[in-house]
Formats: C-alpha cells, structure tokens, sequence
C-alpha cells in the first residue's frame, strides 16, 4: 500500500466508542465532545441507544443531534453534523446514577461490536466508556477489566499491558487489579520483563522514540536499603533488569518511587515501570488528572480509554469533564496513523 493509500485510509475510518456504563458519565462526554469540540476531533461512531443519547444531551443541557447508522463508515459524512450511533437496545430505562444489571448485556454487547468493528478494519481502533465492573460480573464478564477481556476477546498473542499516559508523564503497572498484598506475593522476574519489552515497543511505534529509555521503580521504601526493608528489589527486580538490558532495552533502577518522579527525574526516561496499580497512578493523575489516558498495550488493535470511573454520583448533572475522553480519541487516533505508516 503506498503512503497515499495508507493516509487516505487513516482519514476515512471512525474511532469505535463503547457504551460503558449507562448510568455512568461515559454517554455525557460523548455528548460534550460532539457539542464542544467535534470540529477539533477524529469522527468516532458510537454504540449505544439513540434515543437515550438524545434525552441524555438535553438532561445535563447539551443539547445534541444524533443520527442512527448501520455502518461505521457513515459516520465520516455524519460526525459533523451529528454524533452517528449504531443502535443498541437497553432492557431498562436508565436512571443516570442507578446501577442496573438488566442493561449489563447491553454494555457488553457495545464492547463486543466494538472489537469486531475494529478487527475488521472498520474502525481505526476502541475507546472504551467506563464501565462498573462489579455488575458486569452477574452476566458472562468474567475478566478483572477491560484490560483482560479485550486481550481475550481480540485473542492476542501476548498479555496486556497497561500504559498510563499524560503530558507529563508515562507509567506502566507491572500488576494491576488485585489487592496490594497480593500484587508484593505475585511480582515475578517474568511480568517486570514482559512489561518493559512492551513499553519499549509502544515508546517506538506508538510515539516515535528511537531509543526508548526506561525506568524502573522499586517496590519497597528507599529500594529496600540492602534488604533492610525487603529482599524484592534484589530478589526479583534486579534479575529482570539485567534480562531488559541483555535485550537491547535502554533500561536504569531499581530507583526508590519517593524521588522517581520529581520533575528533574522526568527528564531522565520515557516511561517508569512500576510494581503496583496506585505507585504508576497516583504520580500520573496528581500531575494531570484530566489529561490522562490509558493505553493496552500487546492487542492486535488500538484501545484507549479515559482514565477515570463511571463517576455515578455526578452522573447526569452535566459535571462530568470530558478531558480525559477527548484525549483518549486523540491518542487513538495519532497511535493508528503511527502503526499504519511503519
């Protein structure tokens, strides 16, 4: 395909928006996206009821027009003139704020379209609404997130990983959605490997770093002071770093999480590897909340996401900030165009 072709296709497919939860504020960022910003957006085409996005525009006072469609490719003629949704139907009504596990089958239909829409080549790639996992868990999701069921549903050939990313700041956590006493028992040499391999990959085609350099945070105070306060830094951390390295990968730490990310540290790597969920987010999200993104890194398509929860108690009231859901579409977006010019 020539590099005309290639930009031409880049152009003309949507972006794939998930329902998420429908009580939550995901249909609401959609809605002040499209009102707000759409001239400055890559079309998307969202899959969700119709009627419930129109009610949901004049609920929280912005006002949208929407437009069904039976094919993704519609909506690059629809975007600017309305939100183009490929309809889905909900059991219940929504009370915006009121979880209801009749309409989970729902949530998990608009994911699912959204990942055969997308490994078609429909759509250039997901951005997936929140969802409220522990609802989802009465119908057939069974995974932790949506992290893992992507990964199972997109059959990809290696684990997810997943990447924060902000203007100021990229993480990677080595364990996710468990608890922390059990994210210290599960840490191995083998998942602080494969995450950094992935970060690696994403850094250069995802955003253009020749030479990714990375970090790698340690798990205990002060990088465990020589054992005095844990083993796991040279147990565990150490041996994979040495492994990172034997494969090419610009890689430096065990560094102590306490000093890893002060601004003068930042200037130092492209990503930090962290050990567990809250040590990569709490940095990332206290340096710019509404501005970061998530990313899956090891599926055979792009996803993004907001990175924030279904936020039910703001949920239509029109509070919701749409940052993180714009930034999301933008990021899809540069990281499609990225992968399809390699």
């Amino acid at each position: 395909m020539s590099i005309n072709n290639q930009n031409k296709k880049i152009t003309t497919l949507p972006i794939a928006v998930t329902m998420g939860e429908p009580a939550g504020i995901g249909g609401e960022l959609v809605c002040m996206a499209w009102a707000r910003y759409r001239k400055d957006l890559p079309p998307i085409v969202l899959i969700d009821d119709p009627i419930r996005i129109k009610k949901l525009g004049e609920t929280i006072k912005c006002p949208v027009k929407v437009i069904p469609v039976s094919k993704a490719i519609e909506a690059i003629e629809i975007w600017p003139k309305a939100i183009p949704v490929i309809p889905l139907s909900l059991k219940n009504p929504v009370v915006p704020g009121r979880l209801d596990s009749s309409n989970s089958s729902a949530v998990i239909a608009s994911l699912d379209k959204a990942i055969n829409l997308t490994l078609n080549g429909e759509t250039k790639g997901i951005v997936t609404n929140p969802i409220s996992k522990s609802i989802l868990y009465s119908k057939r999701f069974k995974d932790p997130g949506h992290t893992e069921y992507l990964a199972r549903a997109t059959k990809a050939s290696v684990a997810p990983v997943m990447m924060l990313v902000g203007p100021e700041l990229r993480v990677v956590p080595v364990t996710i959605h468990t608890s922390l006493a059990n994210a210290v028992r599960s840490l191995c040499i083998d998942d602080i490997v494969h995450c950094a391999i992935q970060s690696a990959d994403s850094l250069y085609r995802d955003f253009g770093i020749d030479s990714p350099k990375i970090a790698i945070s340690a798990l205990n105070p002060h990088a465990g002071e020589n054992s005095a306060f844990g083993n796991e830094e040279i147990s565990i951390i150490k041996p994979a770093i040495e492994i990172i390295k034997a494969k090419g990968i610009n890689v430096k730490g065990p560094s102590a999480a306490d000093t890893l990310f002060n601004p003068e540290a930042r200037q130092n790597y492209d990503a930090v590897i962290c050990m567990y969920h809250d040590q990569a987010l709490i940095p990332i999200k206290m340096l710019d909340f509404y501005r970061t993104v998530n990313i899956t890194l090891g599926l055979p398509i792009v996803r993004t996401s907001p990175d924030h929860g279904t936020a039910l108690d703001i949920a239509g009231t029109g509070q919701a900030n749409p940052t993180s859901f714009i930034e999301a579409l933008k990021l899809a977006s540069l990281i499609y165009s990225k992968r399809s010019n390699k």
